[in-house]
């Protein structure tokens, strides 16, 4: 069971937690047509990077959500929640090990965010609907999934100048995109996650990079959920 601490980030809807992995998959499923793929954003002033380590041996989830006042980027609040795993590692599944906890650091807020950079895949998902898009959706924020690797599709070589990007292809469907956001370092994976169209969610994405690879939303997450 999940209990939240009162919050300004509003779940507006909720499945149960407690399932099998094949349960899970049905969820994931029957869940993905709930997700929007165009603009439904309004002003974007505080941005939230969100990701979650493990300790522990993987025992223990620890999410990360850091909010940055939108466009200057500069820190606003953070917040840090660790619980107990109690959904196992499974590819294609991590929602389930991984939302909880950050929906438990998302009420803690102090006001909710406009926007979440997930680090993570959103419709870039076998079913499509990897954690961004899963996230989004429960909370009926816009979200992004930025992830580091992929996890399925095939895409044309990325040009190799800042900025640069290309489709993201699973069969005929495009599902993402691989963006070049440094010129020279490997390129990131972004997908829609929910209520933004992919232009918008690359734009998006690259108004958020600095001097690094990482936006500097999920670099900020990162370095905390990894932290001790």
């Amino acid at each position: 069971m999940i209990f939240f601490i009162p919050g300004q980030t509003k779940i507006s809807a909720m499945h149960r937690w407690d399932v099998s992995p094949k349960e899970a998959v049905a969820i994931q499923r029957q869940w993905c047509a709930k997700v929007v793929r165009r603009d439904r954003l309004g002003a974007v002033q505080r941005v939230a990077g969100i990701d979650v380590g493990f300790k522990e041996r993987g025992a223990v989830a620890r999410a990360a959500v850091v909010i940055l006042r939108y466009p200057n980027l500069t820190l606003v609040e953070q917040v840090v929640v660790e619980r107990p795993a109690e959904f196992p590692y499974i590819p294609g599944l991590l929602s389930f090990r991984e939302v909880p906890v950050v929906l438990e650091a998302l009420a803690r807020l102090a006001r909710a965010p406009d926007l979440l950079l997930c680090d993570a895949q959103g419709y870039a998902h076998p079913r499509r609907f990897g954690l961004a898009s899963h996230l989004g959706v429960l909370t009926d924020t816009p979200s992004i999934g930025v992830a580091k690797t992929r996890l399925i599709g095939e895409h044309a070589p990325v040009p190799v100048q800042m900025g640069g990007w290309t489709p993201l292809r699973d069969r005929d469907e495009i599902i993402g995109a691989a963006l070049r956001t440094r010129t020279g370092v490997k390129p990131l994976y972004v997908s829609v996650g929910h209520r933004v169209c992919l232009e918008t969610a690359l734009w998006l994405v690259m108004s958020c990079v600095t001097k690094y690879r990482l936006p500097e939303t999920t670099r900020w997450a990162h370095r905390i959920a990894s932290g001790p």
